[in-house]
């Protein structure tokens, strides 16, 4: 399958880290976490990528014309350095399509603007890229086929720390709990869509909002919890910690590098 990653907005969440650079260009490790989100779908095969670009369009152009292998792969070097032998590779086998959606689009319209490039697709994948998780993609995939839904995505617990309050209408709190001990789940970013889900969105609509209320009138719309990991990087605190995990080795989302991976115990709980 195709995989839309949305690459365009302007991150001002994180803007403290970075003005120079878009979002999905920000470090964790070696590599920005685009990199690593698109690695993540490249180990269960799916290697051809669309990339919806906007502000700083030619930063994420220019990283990938100039992409350097030896950054996070092992290679042998002869004759002085005139000779470079990759032993293993990132991207050879990737395709990368880079389609400039405009630098104030909306989600919903830079997927819009990407249409042409999955006609013929009857699915295709799509993230925000700015969180990672170690969720099996096959099993989100096989959900969204058994349900025949338009569109389908991952449901999370939320990760920060704030309170979750309830409350009458005359002020008197019921009850004051950590937002992670309640049953509330949020939008994962990682989703699954049928090419019906055009159909459903118009022009100029958000992603969420309009299209996803129009199919849950229709129970075409459907959630997979996944109580693994999963974290966003919304905000500097959020990138330290992820980069943290990555300095201690094999951090739960590279799947790619991780031997329980291969051996398919993965430590995942999944509700359908």
């Amino acid at each position: 399958m195709k995989v839309v990653l949305f690459c365009g907005g302007y991150g001002m969440r994180i803007r403290e880290y970075s003005e120079s650079i878009p979002k999905p260009m920000v470090k964790i490790g070696y590599r920005p976490i685009l990199w690593h989100v698109m690695k993540y779908y490249a180990h269960f095969g799916h290697t051809e990528f669309i990339l919806c670009l906007g502000w700083k369009a030619n930063v994420i152009k220019e990283y990938f014309l100039n992409y350097d292998e030896c950054v996070s792969n092992d290679f042998v070097l002869k004759h002085g350095g005139k000779s470079v032998e990759m032993i293993n590779s990132d991207i050879d086998q990737w395709t990368i399509t880079f389609v400039d959606t405009g630098s104030s689009a909306c989600i919903g319209e830079r997927l819009k603007a990407v249409q042409p490039y999955l006609e013929g697709e009857e699915y295709f994948l799509a993230n925000y890229t700015d969180g990672l998780s170690d969720v099996p993609l096959p099993e989100l995939i096989d959900f969204h086929q058994r349900n025949q839904a338009v569109a389908s995505f991952l449901s999370v617990r939320p990760s920060q720390s704030f309170h979750a309050v309830t409350a009458e209408d005359s002020g008197i709190v019921q009850d004051v709990a950590v937002i992670r001990d309640t049953d509330t789940w949020m939008n994962g970013g990682f989703f699954v869509f049928s090419q019906a889900f055009f159909d459903y969105l118009e022009d100029g609509e958000e992603l969420i909002d309009e299209p996803f209320r129009r199919l849950i009138s229709c129970d075409k719309l459907y959630s997979l919890k996944y109580e693994g990991f999963w974290s966003c990087m919304d905000t500097y605190k959020e990138m330290q910690q992820l980069d943290e995990l990555y300095a201690q080795g094999s951090p739960p989302w590279t799947l790619w590098s991780n031997t329980s991976s291969e051996s398919g115990q993965l430590p995942y709980s999944i509700k359908s």
